[in-house]
């Protein structure tokens, strides 16, 4: 997927999100189905998935690539990312990997303040996909946490994809 296409992917995927959490009544922000995550904490997980790509995507590029190395295989298309995540999501059984894990509860006067930061990093990671040229998107790697070490441009695809698979839980259940 092209760079651009992929910004756009983002831009389409977080806009759904951000309409359905600001229509929503302010009293649902922290509720959640039993045993679920609240909205609250849904849109805190998003923000807490996002900020370590753009923080590794500020790096110098010869850091990222002594820390984590080079890809050795071609990009995944974007339908093949989603199959893998869906895939190891159902392996992983519900488990929760870093700052995830024992999430606080954002209360009501976090919402604004967090909805303003996912926005804020959205665009920031637009920017530096289309800045970024394509053989670093291809060739550096990055480590995710259920995915294991993925090319940098498959895991903002895969971003754009967690954002529609939170937004979708969200709708469904919410």
């Amino acid at each position: 997927m092209h760079k651009d296409a992929i910004a756009e992917l983002l831009e389409v995927k977080h806009q759904t999100l951000f309409n359905w959490l600001e229509n929503q009544e302010m009293d649902k922000w922290q509720k959640g189905p039993e045993g679920k995550w609240t909205t609250g904490q849904q849109a805190l997980h998003l923000l807490q998935s996002i900020k370590p790509l753009n923080d590794a995507m500020s790096m110098p590029k010869f850091v990222l690539r002594y820390k984590f190395g080079k890809s050795n295989r071609e990009v995944r298309d974007y339908d093949t990312i989603v199959k893998r995540y869906q895939e190891r999501l159902e392996d992983a059984k519900g488990m929760t990997f870093g700052p995830s894990q024992n999430m606080k509860v954002p209360n009501d006067e976090d919402k604004h303040y967090l909805l303003n930061r996912l926005k804020a990093e959205n665009k920031k990671l637009q920017y530096k996909v289309k800045k970024w040229k394509d053989k670093d998107l291809d060739n550096l790697i990055l480590p995710h946490p259920l995915m294991g070490k993925m090319p940098v441009r498959e895991l903002v695809m895969w971003t754009a994809y967690h954002v529609e698979h939170h937004t979708q839980q969200l709708t469904e259940h919410y």
